[in-house]
């Protein structure tokens, strides 16, 4: 991976994990490389995990906590 995670957006992470998913699903790594993708695979669940708690709490701040936002009609 090119950046740190910390650095990573979510969808950048998101991104990377589907990427890493699709790999370990194709099934011609060695096991050394899907431990590897795996071991990726788990930092970047929890980096997304905090980035969503962060996102949540923020909302709670903002007293917007359970408001469902619906996409507006040009990102449909």
């Amino acid at each position: 991976m090119g950046r740190k995670r910390k650095e990573l957006s979510f969808e950048e992470a998101m991104d990377r994990l589907e990427e890493l998913t699709a790999a370990l699903e194709k099934g011609d790594l060695t096991l050394e490389e899907a431990l590897v993708c795996f071991r990726e695979g788990n930092d970047l669940l929890a980096h997304c995990q905090a980035l969503l708690e962060t996102a949540e709490k923020s909302l709670k701040v903002l007293g917007l906590e359970g408001t469902v936002f619906a996409p507006s009609e040009e990102e449909i």
